[in-house]
C-alpha cells in the first residue's frame, strides 16, 4: 500500500512539473512564436500545431493556428497533418497514463474500502463502451486530451488500438475547427 502511494505521489509530481512547463510556455511568447512561425510552413505547421493540440494549456493557441492554416490551405490536409502531430503528443501522454498513473491509481483503488465495487463497475461491458466513446469524444474536442487518455488508460487499451482511435478523433476535431474557421 505504501509503495503504491509513493508511486502515485511520484506520478502527481511529474504531472505537476509538466503542467508548470506548459503554463510557462503558454504565458510566455515562446509557444505563440513557435506556432506563428510554423504557420508559414503549412503542413509542418499543421503537425507542430497538432502536437500542441493535445494539452489543456496549449490547445487554445494550437486550435487558432490550425484554423488559420486551414483557412489558407486545404482543411483535409491541415487536419491530416495536425492529427498526425496530435497522435504523437497523445502517445507520450498515453504511455505515461496507461503504464504508470492508471496502474498506480488502480492498485490504490483495489486496496481501498470501495475498491471491489468500483472493480465490478470497470468490468461491465456497457461501462467499457461508454468510457471508450467518452474518451474519444474528449480527444476530439478542445477539452484536455489528458482526461480522455486517462479514461482509456484505465482499461489498458493497446497502443495498436489507441493510435487509430486518437488519429480519427483528432482528425475529426481539427476538421471541425478548420470548417468553423473557414465559415467565420
Amino acid at each position: 500500500m505504501n509503495k503504491n502511494k509513493n508511486g502515485l505521489i511520484q506520478d502527481v509530481v511529474i504531472i505537476a512539473a509538466s503542467v508548470a512547463v506548459a503554463i510557462i510556455l503558454a504565458r510566455t511568447d515562446i509557444l505563440t512564436n513557435v506556432l506563428t512561425s510554423s504557420q508559414k510552413l503549412e503542413l509542418a505547421g499543421s503537425f507542430i500545431a497538432g502536437l500542441f493540440f493535445t494539452s489543456i494549456f496549449t490547445v487554445a493557441p494550437a486550435a487558432v493556428t490550425l484554423g488559420e492554416i486551414a483557412q489558407a490551405n486545404s482543411v483535409i490536409l491541415t487536419a491530416l497533418f495536425g492529427a498526425l502531430g496530435a497522435v504523437a503528443g497523445d502517445l507520450i501522454i498515453f504511455k505515461f497514463m496507461r503504464d504508470r498513473f492508471s496502474g498506480h491509481l488502480m492498485k490504490l483503488i483495489k486496496t481501498g474500502n470501495h475498491g471491489k465495487r468500483l472493480m465490478v463497475l470497470f468490468k461491465l461491458r456497457s461501462f467499457r463502451w461508454l468510457t471508450f466513446f467518452a474518451g474519444g469524444f474528449i480527444i476530439a474536442s478542445p477539452l484536455p486530451d489528458e482526461l480522455g487518455i486517462a479514461l482509456l488508460g484505465f482499461f489498458k487499451l493497446k497502443t495498436s488500438l489507441f493510435v487509430p482511435l486518437s488519429f480519427t478523433f483528432n482528425f475529426l476535431g481539427i476538421c471541425l475547427i478548420g470548417i468553423a474557421a473557414s465559415l467565420f
